[in-house]
C-alpha cells in the first residue's frame, strides 16, 4: 500500500473541568504517511504531537475524523490497527521487578503473538541488552531503560514503529546505537519510522519526509530537502587576507564583521547573485583569502513557519 497511515479531519478536544475551559488540541488535522518511509512529525511544545501519536496508540480517544493504520480503519478494526503499530514512549514506564527477557514475553502475550513467532532473544541481541536479558530492570541504566523501551514496541513485529522523543536526555553512544538500528529496521525490514524530536539536526538527517504542526493544525508537509531550499537565505563568508574597508554591496545584503576578521554577507538568493557579491569584494580591493557558503539549516525553517503562531 502507498501509505502505512491516513488521517481525515483529526480533531480532539480536551474536556475543562470547571475551572479551565475546553482545550482543542487537534483541529482537523490531514496528513499521510508513506510505506516504508522514516517520517518525521515536529512541532513546538503543545502543538499535538503527542495527541495525534497517543491516538494512533489507541491510548486517547479521538473527538472526530479517520484514522487508517496499515489499511485498517481504526474505528472498524482496532485490533488489527492497533496490531500494526509499535510506539516507543517518551516515558520510562517499565515495570522494575521484570528481567527483559520476562518483560518482552509478557508484552508479547498481550498482543497474542504464539510462542513458535516470539523473537526475544533476537529483539534484546538487536538493541544490545542480549547480555542483560536476566537483569532486573530496576538495575539498568537509563539507557538500557531506553533500549528495552524499543524493544518492547517490536514483540509483535509492526509494520510501523512510532519514536516518541527517544533520544531526549540520552548519550551520544546510545544515539547512534538507536538510529544505527532504526535505519536497520527500514532498509532491511521496510519497517515504516515516525519520528518526533526536539533535536531538529537528527530530523533532517535522518528524515526523508517531514510534518510541522503547530496548535493543532499541519503547518507544512514536504520532503526533508524541499523544506530546507525553502529559505532563500544564504550566508558567504569572507575570509580577507587584511583589514577590510566598507563594502558597496548590492541592495538588500547584511555584512556582518565577525570576531575572526571574516565578512559575513547574508543575502536572497532570488536577489542576488553570488558572482554580484564577489564582484563587489573584489571591487573594494579586498583579497580573498577563504570563501565559503552557510546553507539554512532545519531549525531556521522550523522557527520561519512556526515563530509568527507562538
Amino acid at each position: 500500500m502507498s501509505n502505512a497511515i491516513e488521517i481525515e479531519g483529526l480533531r480532539k478536544v480536551y474536556q475543562g473541568d470547571g475551572k479551565t475551559p475546553p482545550k482543542e488540541a487537534l483541529k482537523g488535522l490531514d496528513l499521510s504517511i508513506p510505506t516504508g518511509s522514516i517520517f518525521g512529525l515536529l512541532g513546538p511544545n503543545g502543538a499535538g504531537k503527542s495527541t495525534t501519536i497517543n491516538i494512533l496508540a489507541g491510548l486517547v480517544r479521538k473527538t472526530a475524523g479517520k484514522v487508517r493504520i496499515w489499511g485498517f480503519d481504526q474505528d472498524v478494526n482496532p485490533r488489527q490497527s492497533r496490531a500494526a503499530i509499535g510506539v516507543m514512549p517518551q516515558e520510562l514506564n517499565l515495570d522494575p521487578f521484570f528481567a527483559p527477557a520476562a518483560a518482552l514475553e509478557v508484552q508479547a502475550g498481550l498482543y497474542g503473538v504464539p510462542k513458535r513467532d516470539r523473537r526475544t532473544a533476537e529483539i534484546l541481541d538487536l538493541v544490545g541488552l542480549a547480555d542483560k536479558a536476566d537483569a532486573y530492570a530496576r538495575t539498568l541504566s537509563g539507557g538500557m531503560r531506553r533500549r528495552l523501551l524499543l524493544a518492547k514496541a517490536l514483540v509483535h513485529h509492526p509494520q510501523i514503529l512510532v519514536l516518541d522523543e527517544p533520544t531526549a536526555g540520552v548519550d551520544i553512544e546510545l544515539r547512534q546505537m538507536l538510529w544505527r538500528n532504526v535505519r536497520r529496521l527500514n532498509e532491511e525490514r521496510g519497517m515504516t519510522i515516525i519520528l518526533t524530536t526536539h533535536y531538529l539536526e537528527e530530523a533532517q538527517e535522518m528524515c526523508d519526509e517531514i510534518a510541522i504542526v503547530n496548535q493543532g493544525e499541519l503547518v507544512i508537509r514536504d520532503k526533508t530537502s524541499n523544506l530546507l531550499n525553502r529559505l532563500d537565505g544564504k550566508t558567504m563568508i569572507i575570509v580577507p587576507e587584511g583589514p577590510a574597508d566598507d563594502i558597496a554591496l548590492p541592495e538588500g545584503v547584511e555584512m556582518e564583521r565577525r570576531a575572526d576578521g571574516s565578512l559575513a554577507l547574508t543575502y536572497n538568493r532570488a536577489r542576488v547573485s553570488a558572482e554580484q557579491l564577489l564582484a563587489a569584494v573584489h571591487a573594494a580591493g579586498i583579497s580573498i583569502r577563504d570563501v565559503r557558503t552557510e546553507e539554512a539549516d532545519l531549525e531556521d525553517v522550523f522557527v520561519s513557519l512556526t515563530h509568527s503562531d507562538s
